[in-house]
């Protein structure tokens, strides 16, 4: 099934329920084996140690949660896709995955040492909600990483690679996937998001400080970063 850019919360869900289980293989083909390396970078970015608390949102099948676990970080899985979260519990029970809307988290306020998002947040109803449930789940002091798709900054390569978005996209997804539709409805999301400057005002005008963004692989992805502004009261001085 196809979802449409308006986002609405049932019917993302159960586009993502619907490709859950060859989701993780589909992604790696697509991106030419580059969504790995986007992750690594993202989970360098958020700088957890081990005995923080980390939510990761629009986690799936908890493939980008996996690195947090290795590393001794309590993470938390979190997805509105039950199917997702389906799929990954078989596969890691021991990983805390937790169904949740991005717009109205399930978690009390500064319950996290750090939040990331990768590939997830380009697909909620309300961006502006989202980012300021983040920072409100998020304690004093506390970190944002989102990691999503953006703007080529080569106006060659960008033609180039939007032309790979509408067209090759699907065709590629349709040999990997039983439903290329909703790869459809990705690329067109992925063309309608704000590119790195415009996101970066989203963050700031939700109430992240310190906001900054790095491209990877010419801007395809870009990500982002911000702190929750105020003092951590667990820390001295």
């Amino acid at each position: 099934m196809r979802a449409s850019l308006e986002k609405r919360p049932g019917e993302v869900a159960a586009m993502f329920d619907a490709i859950a289980h060859r989701y993780d293989l589909t992604n790696d083909v697509i991106s030419l084996g580059q969504d790995r390396r986007w992750r690594t970078a993202t989970v360098e970015a958020v700088g957890a140690r081990p005995g923080e608390v980390v939510l990761d949102l629009a986690a799936g099948t908890g493939t980008s949660s996996e690195p947090f676990d290795a590393a001794g970080v309590h993470v938390v899985p979190c997805d509105f896709s039950v199917g997702m979260l389906a799929v990954g519990k078989r596969r890691r029970p021991d990983l805390a995955f937790t169904a949740g809307d991005a717009t109205r988290l399930p978690f009390a306020d500064g319950s996290f040492d750090a939040v990331t998002i990768s590939f997830g947040l380009r697909n909620v109803v309300d961006t502006r909600a989202a980012l300021a449930e983040m920072l409100r789940v998020t304690r004093p002091g506390g970190r944002l990483v989102v990691t999503e798709f953006s703007r080529p900054t080569d106006l060659v390569f960008r033609t180039v690679y939007t032309e790979y978005l509408m067209r090759a996209l699907p065709a590629v997804a349709r040999a990997v996937s039983r439903d290329p539709d909703a790869y459809v409805y990705l690329a067109e999301s992925i063309r309608s998001w704000p590119d790195q400057g415009d996101f970066a005002a989203l963050m700031a005008g939700a109430g992240w400080s310190r906001v900054a963004y790095r491209n990877l692989s010419g801007g395809i992805v870009a990500m982002h970063r911000g702190v929750r502004p105020g003092h951590d009261p667990r820390t001295r001085g």
